[in-house]
């Protein structure tokens, strides 16, 4: 099985971002284009798999024990509906993922046969914590998801995290939120 540097989207996307219209102000500056002395910030790649993509997951909540085989399997299955734009922040120096989101498009009946977008798995790692990653992960899926003309974006966050996703735009619903869960 080859794990390799294929992007699960087209990178030149997060190149073309009107970084200018964010609602959020950097300090010190970054960008998707440079996120930092040392980091990277990409699609998500096969070759991540060996990067520590999991252990970062696993900040975050239970990821499990994933095979290769499992993980080529989903990004194939990912990349083949061309809707899941993960994103990750590589540490080059060390070759290690440092933080990840995702933003899962929607493709809708509704306010005609409109996209809508969803952020999910927003971690950082405990080591990266406090330089920006956060809001620049969610900067860039929120513009990513007006570029790729989404009428809406959401996410869920817990109670302690609304101030935070507030900076963005984001605002919170009058519908609630609720799960049927099937597995831990």
């Amino acid at each position: 099985m080859l794990l390799d540097e294929t992007p699960l989207f087209e990178p030149s996307l997060l190149k073309e971002l009107d970084w200018d219209s964010s609602k959020v102000c950097f300090s010190p500056p970054i960008s998707p284009s440079q996120p930092g002395e040392g980091l990277l910030l990409r699609p998500l790649c096969t070759a991540d798999f060996n990067r520590g993509y999991y252990k970062v997951l696993s900040q975050l909540t239970v990821a499990g024990d994933v095979t290769p085989e499992q993980f080529m399997k989903n990004f194939e299955h990912m990349k083949r509906t061309g809707d899941y734009y993960i994103i990750v922040v590589e540490d080059t120096q060390l070759g290690q993922i440092v933080a990840t989101a995702t933003l899962i498009i929607e493709h809708k009946f509704i306010h005609g046969c409109a996209k809508r977008g969803r952020v999910e798995e927003v971690v950082v790692s405990s080591t990266c914590r406090g330089k920006q990653l956060g809001k620049l992960l969610v900067s860039t899926l929120t513009l990513l998801s007006k570029k790729l003309q989404c009428y809406k974006i959401t996410l869920e966050c817990s109670p302690a995290n609304v101030d935070f996703y507030k900076k963005f735009g984001y605002s919170v619903s009058d519908e609630s939120y609720m799960q049927c869960r099937f597995f831990d």
